[in-house]
């Protein structure tokens, strides 16, 4: 996969690269025709990364469905398919591990011990393995594009980090590998992520304070029986909570998390 790459940087040609854990559909096609249209080539990694995953999570019942993967990939114009095995990434002996304090802590961080030590080391030993100049990452897991950009500036690395929009279903739900987990009734409740986080932006654009919008939010979600982990307005790059009492005219982004029966979902809402 690496020597691909750099053959074809050798000859003047940009490559994108769209890491993902399979289960494909019209979110990771919009991240692939987004790199196809703006680069050369295009590599898309299908890896269900082990240590992402804590202990009791759906590492397991993850969706895997390589053939259909690799058709939708193939209508999005991606030119290679890089679907590594265990050992690869993680060889014998393995002893190393990429740690992101800062935007990790929190959100995520503290509901996922050690899924962005996964999320940075896995990301990191794929830029390394698929050496393009820019990846694609989708806005929907907004932490984890604010991880991976700071371990990209902290290390160095000669990579863009390309943040593309949500893709949604018709009803606003945010499209997600783990929405095949849902039941019909499920289904429906898992919209009230979504709309909440419409009443949120329209609330703030109206003046609301922060606190409250975050109070409405969580009401919200808790009517449709969400399980919440969290609801909450914070700084699109820090990650760090809005004061009480802000009000829009700074930047913000609503987060939030929980669990619609047994499948937990994230969503967001850039504010300003």
């Amino acid at each position: 996969m690496r020597q691909l790459v750099e053959e074809a940087r050798r000859q003047g040609r940009l490559v994108g690269f769209v890491p993902t854990m399979g289960g494909l559909h019209a979110g990771h096609a919009s991240l692939t025709r987004a790199a196809a249209e703006a680069c050369d080539e295009v590599a898309v990694s299908i890896f269900v990364n082990p240590s992402q995953f804590g202990p009791g999570e759906d590492f397991d019942r993850y969706p895997r469905s390589a053939e259909a993967d690799c058709r939708l990939l193939a209508e999005a114009e991606a030119s290679w398919v890089f679907m590594p095995e265990v050992e690869s990434i993680y060889p014998p002996g393995d002893a190393t591990r990429v740690v992101v304090g800062g935007p990790a802590v929190r959100w995520e961080g503290e509901h996922r011990p050690g899924h962005f030590e996964g999320v940075a080391t896995v990301v990191s030993r794929l830029l390394a393995m698929v050496p393009a100049q820019r990846a694609y990452f989708g806005a929907k897991d907004w932490q984890q594009t604010v991880v991976v950009r700071r371990m990209v500036r902290d290390l160095a690395l000669p990579v863009e980090i390309v943040v593309c929009p949500t893709i949604r279903e018709p009803d606003g739900l945010a499209m997600s590998s783990r929405n095949a987990y849902l039941s019909p009734d499920e289904r429906r409740r898992a919209t009230a992520l979504s709309a909440g986080l419409a009443t949120a932006e329209a609330a703030w654009r109206a003046g609301s304070r922060a606190a409250a919008i975050e109070a409405e939010l969580r009401r919200r979600l808790e009517a449709a029986d969400v399980v919440v982990d969290y609801a909450a307005l914070v700084d699109p790059e820090s990650l760090e909570p809005l004061a009480a009492d802000a009000v829009r005219g700074i930047p913000a982004i609503a987060l939030v998390a929980g669990r619609v029966g047994s499948t937990r979902l994230l969503d967001n809402c850039m504010l300003d």
